[in-house]
């Protein structure tokens, strides 16, 4: 397949093809892939397209705000980019690019445990809104150090990924023979060679780490399937106490991903966390559960407004974001849309992404007779099963709801070009 031009990335879908363009399969399955089915991975996806917009008219849109307040600091977009692993083995220094987009724009970016890049050289590389997303490892004490490093590089979150007490199982990465560090083998060796450009940078040269996984015994001797690098060090014992041990630890923002249960809401808000994520893992783990979208309304019915509640998984258009908003989010974090962007073209794709994801929303504001994200509600929202959703006809403001003026139409979309 001939490569496509960042130039003709018209949308989120467009990248992905760019991305799939220039990597071998095996790769390019490992960040695109789900757990066992990926039913969970799909209905992330369809749970959007199965939400219907009912547009006002005859209202003022000459002007629209994208402006919002994550984490009670403004953002010029209601994004930020969420953690995403591995990054490096797509784009060298893919993990870099994707900070350096989000500081470009004053959005936050939340480095991922499994990086390719340390806690360290994202901070020199791209100061900018810093979070470090930490999963709940059996070693206590690397743990600790990374929560301390964090802190002393100066990032303003931390994410405590809370919803992988053990690691899922991806059978494209298994059926692929992935492993770690990659190889080249009679088994994969004709779908590498087509990806010529990106095996010599990736087999021929030095391969990438992740730094802060390094020297965890169980990762070193790992040469099985990618997904297992990390997943063997999760804690499968970590509960609320060993979460409460960390919000004390962690003087900052701490934020809770990987809450879809309502009824998991108020012992972690009761416990000091400053935001909770809607988060599936992408579909990567747990399968058949249940979409972000569809469990976004009762978490944040469940948060009384106490604290903001953030979503991702399946978002792929700005209409996506726009939904996520009226069912109550403060904002969403990018997983796949610009992973697709920095894996197709470095920074500049992530920028193409982040262009492509802004203009979408501001035109379906436009559309929606909504200029401000104030103005979003789920008045403009039809679901698919009203009486299955009781929730729908009355979902709480977020709380973080912005308050900026309205702006030129699209002004933030077109500062990103």
């Amino acid at each position: 397949m001939s490569g496509i031009a960042l130039d003709d990335c018209y949308s989120v879908d467009r990248l992905r093809a760019a991305a799939r363009a220039r990597l071998p399969a095996p790769v390019f399955d490992f960040f695109e892939g789900g757990a066992e089915d990926e039913i969970t991975l799909r209905d992330n996806v369809d749970a959007f397209r199965r939400v219907r917009l009912l547009p006002r008219v005859l209202r003022d849109v000459s002007r629209v705000d994208l402006a919002a307040t994550l984490l009670g600091r403004a953002a010029r977009l209601p994004l930020a980019i969420g953690p995403t692993g591995a990054v490096g083995f797509g784009w060298r220094g893919g993990d870099v690019a994707l900070a350096r987009a989000a500081a470009r724009l004053g959005l936050p970016y939340a480095l991922s445990t499994s990086a390719t890049a340390s806690i360290e050289e994202i901070a020199e590389q791209a100061p900018g809104r810093l979070w470090f997303q930490a999963y709940i490892l059996q070693d206590k004490a690397r743990l600790d150090e990374l929560i301390g490093r964090a802190h002393a590089a100066g990032y303003e979150g931390l994410v405590i990924t809370v919803d992988l007490p053990v690691g899922g199982k991806r059978e494209r990465d298994l059926a692929n023979g992935l492993g770690f560090p990659m190889k080249i083998t009679p088994r994969n060796f004709w779908q590498f060679a087509c990806r010529p450009a990106w095996s010599l940078d990736m087999l021929i040269r030095r391969p990438p780490v992740m730094p802060s996984l390094a020297g965890l015994k169980k990762v070193e001797s790992d040469r099985k399937a990618m997904q297992s690098v990390a997943g063997r060090n999760y804690d499968p014992a970590f509960d609320l106490a060993a979460l409460a041990r960390i919000r004390d630890r962690w003087p900052r923002k701490l934020i809770v991903k990987g809450v879809v249960h309502p009824a998991d809401v108020d012992a972690i808000v009761a416990l000091g966390a400053d935001a909770l994520v809607v988060s599936n893992h992408g579909g990567r783990q747990l399968d058949t559960g249940i979409a972000t979208l569809d469990a976004l309304p009762a978490i944040v019915a469940a948060a009384r407004g106490r604290v903001p509640v953030l979503l991702d998984g399946g978002v792929r258009r700005g209409s996506d974001v726009y939904k996520a908003l009226a069912l109550g989010a403060a904002g969403v974090l990018t997983g796949r849309a610009t992973l697709y962007g920095v894996l197709a073209g470095g920074e500049e794709g992530v920028q193409r992404a982040l262009q492509i994801l802004a203009d979408e929303l501001a035109r379906t504001m436009q559309l929606c007779g909504t200029p401000t994200l104030a103005d979003i509600s789920s008045d403009v929202l039809r679901m698919p099963d009203a009486r299955a959703m009781p929730w729908a006809e009355s979902v709480p403001a977020c709380a973080e709801a912005p308050r900026q003026p309205p702006h030129a139409a699209y002004r933030y979309a077109k500062e990103l070009e």
